[in-house]
């Protein structure tokens, strides 16, 4: 279930995109890119709708996935839904 982001505290969302930065690790290439820059990212690319903040009941937890992967049920394969 996709949780609008609109829905949430600034706070709270930023909480879910640090949390989502300290888990995948990204790699960003040669360039080192701060923490920070890295969740002002995750952040816009949740407000652009690129990707979008999502409910797991089975798994009770919160996560990030690309839009259309979602839409194409390719971010609940990966987590096993």
């Amino acid at each position: 279930m996709i949780i609008p982001i609109h829905t949430l505290e600034t706070d709270t969302l930023r909480n879910v995109a640090e949390s989502f930065v300290l888990r995948e690790g990204t790699d960003y290439g040669e360039v080192e890119v701060s923490f920070d820059d890295k969740v002002k990212e995750v952040m816009a690319s949740l407000r652009s709708g690129e990707t979008v903040l999502v409910y797991s009941e089975l798994h009770d937890s919160v996560n990030i996935h690309r839009k259309d992967d979602y839409e194409q049920g390719e971010a609940f394969s990966a987590e096993g839904e």
